[in-house]
């Protein structure tokens, strides 16, 4: 064999609603993605807490934690060995981070295809209102200029 000749490697996963995620990079990429949730943090098989937040953030650092507080969170995939995604009765994605004995349950509480709409429209009204007010207050200053005796 030359040193020109790759050996065949394998194909990249695909994973597609249900199944278990090892690599930090496609963990990350996943949860990036999260906005509002719920959580449940169990030891053990029993719930330690639950409740809602935002995700904040997503990185990976082997020296900061995870952290859940005040509905922020900021998740740090190094502080888990995996994720597995499950799909709920309804075809809802849900996402299991496993570490050991800990699990950390997210499970969304928005719908990313309405959310693109409903930004579109907010930015459109948004700039609308703004364009709006830079308008009213140039003609303010205009107006305050020419009634300025210097």
């Amino acid at each position: 064999m030359s040193h020109n000749q790759l050996p065949h490697s394998l194909p990249a996963p695909c994973i597609v609603d249900n199944g278990i995620v090892v690599n930090k990079d496609d963990m990350r990429r996943l949860l990036a993605a999260l906005n509002r949730v719920s959580y449940i943090h169990s030891l053990d098989h029993q719930v330690q807490s639950e409740g809602e937040g935002v995700v904040l953030d997503v990185f990976l650092d082997p020296q900061q934690a995870t952290l859940v507080a005040n509905h922020g969170i900021y998740l740090n995939v190094q502080s888990f060995d995996y994720l597995h995604l499950h799909q709920s009765p309804n075809y809802e994605t849900y996402y299991d981070l496993v570490q050991d004995n800990r699990l950390l349950r997210l499970v969304p509480l928005n719908n990313p295809l309405q959310e693109d709409v409903t930004a579109q429209n907010l930015d459109e009204a948004a700039l609308e209102a703004m364009l709006s007010e830079v308008l009213s207050a140039k003609w303010d200053v205009q107006i305050d200029d020419d009634d300025c005796p210097f």
